[in-house]
């Protein structure tokens, strides 16, 4: 089985341009993100995914494997599908290229464990949510999950709504997710649905098309660079746990 793992990597940010390479202990956050990645035995090749020459160029220097892909993806499900048209394998891996403390065991709990090219595969990861500013946060996609970890809905409000009772969890997605070929040639050949632009979710367009998708528990404190004060909570937190060293 060959599993090939992407990162997902573009300049242009609105809330915190470059941030792929933003400096953390010497190093640009998206070497930091690579090298977690490449410590997972079971991807036969890790690559970075960008349309921008200014992260093609230290992604060159640090040695990182690049491919350069075109300026006008709707957002990282086509860009993972344009590696998949020059890249062959049977799982494609997309690893949030923000995430520089994304943890390896995670990622592990999430490889399939046999090839399915029959129908649509997609497995993400998610998250117990703890924080109550967390849960209200419209930034965080929070999920309902039923029986064997089938993703019933997707929302950036918080659901489900506790009316019958409190004795439940809130769901977050992270930046984990795994497909086949097949998948991410549904995802491309199939327009937006009205649910999916409500939200802006990528991954609703699935659930309207009646495919079915799974998100597995993981345990993780990884957070996402989205702005400056957020690459400075991970520096601190590099520093504590990583002394500064893969």
């Amino acid at each position: 089985m060959k599993i090939v793992a992407v990162i997902p990597a573009r300049y242009a940010s609105t809330r915190f341009p470059g941030k792929p390479l933003a400096d953390i202990c010497g190093h640009p956050m998206i070497w930091w993100v690579y090298n977690r990645v490449k410590k997972i035995s079971e991807f036969s090749d890790v690559f970075v995914a960008t349309d921008d020459e200014r992260i093609k160029k230290v992604c060159d220097e640090y040695n990182i494997n690049v491919i350069m892909t075109r300026n006008n993806h709707p957002n990282h499900i086509s860009r993972v599908h344009e590696v998949s048209e020059k890249v062959n394998a049977d799982f494609y891996m997309c690893i949030n290229g923000d995430e520089p403390l994304v943890d390896i065991d995670s990622i592990k709990k999430i490889i399939p464990t046999k090839v399915n090219d029959k129908e649509e595969v997609f497995i993400g990861a998610r998250r117990k949510l703890t924080d109550p500013a967390e849960t209200i946060d419209s930034a965080n996609i929070k999920m309902v999950i039923g029986n064997n970890d089938l993703c019933m809905y997707l929302s950036r409000t918080a659901i489900p709504f506790p009316k019958g009772t409190l004795f439940f969890d809130y769901w977050k997605y992270v930046g984990i997710e795994c497909f086949n070929k097949k998948a991410l040639d549904f995802f491309v050949s199939t327009n937006m649905g009205n649910v999916e632009k409500v939200e802006d979710i990528d991954h609703i367009r699935f659930l309207e098309n009646g495919k079915k998708i799974y998100f597995k528990e993981v345990k993780s404190d990884s957070i996402s660079v989205d702005t400056p004060k957020d690459l400075e909570k991970v520096i601190k937190m590099i520093k504590e746990k990583e002394k500064c060293n893969i």
